[in-house]
């Protein structure tokens, strides 16, 4: 098996597996195990316990963009926080707070995940709003605005546990992205973490 598959499918069931059942306390040695490999695999393909832990958030990271629609919309952001909100996510969500710290100490194999992390998100928003006729600059800064406070609430979900509260004030700031919006134009909305 090549490499670059072999790595693919370490990181798939390593995916899976936090997805499924958490990461975050396991030690590389017991990850192994999980998903039916060596440590020394995991090494080898990874470097180490943090490299995968950062490669498995980016490839949650990339599977979650893609579930943007071309058009994003406060509708499909609603959606997107509900999805978000949804307790079986925490240990993923964790995992992407604990990696984005890591990130930004600037701690080995953190390289470039701040920048995927924004722009990743942003990115489409963005285009989407242009395309419906938002200005470019304006678009920026809502999207900036939405990754936020997607991501503020996130981590007062986590810390507080309090799901109907921080629902409570997405579904707030949706409903002021509305009103500022001109009929017109389709305000949106960034990510999730």
């Amino acid at each position: 098996m090549a490499t670059s598959q072999a790595r693919n499918r370490l990181l798939n069931a390593a995916v899976e597996h936090a997805l499924n059942h958490g990461i975050v306390d396991l030690s590389l040695r017991e990850i192994a195990s999980a998903i039916g490999t060596s440590h020394r695999m995991l090494i080898y393909h990874f470097a180490s316990r943090e490299g995968l832990l950062v490669a498995v958030v980016r490839e949650v990271e990339r599977r979650e963009r893609q579930t943007l629609e071309n058009t994003v919309s406060l509708d499909g952001a609603r959606r997107l926080w509900g999805r978000l909100a949804d307790p079986s996510l925490r240990d993923q969500e964790r995992l992407f707070f604990e990696i984005y710290s890591h990130a930004l100490r600037g701690r080995p194999g953190t390289d470039g995940f701040l920048e995927e992390s924004l722009e990743g998100w942003l990115s489409p928003v963005i285009k989407s709003m242009t395309a419906a006729g938002v200005d470019e600059s304006d678009a920026r800064a809502i999207a900036r605005l939405g990754l936020a406070v997607t991501r503020g609430l996130l981590l007062d979900l986590l810390a507080s546990g309090d799901g109907a509260g921080t629902t409570q004030a997405f579904e707030l700031f949706t409903t002021l992205l509305e009103q500022a919006s001109p009929p017109s134009r389709s305000v949106t909305h960034g990510d999730p973490r």
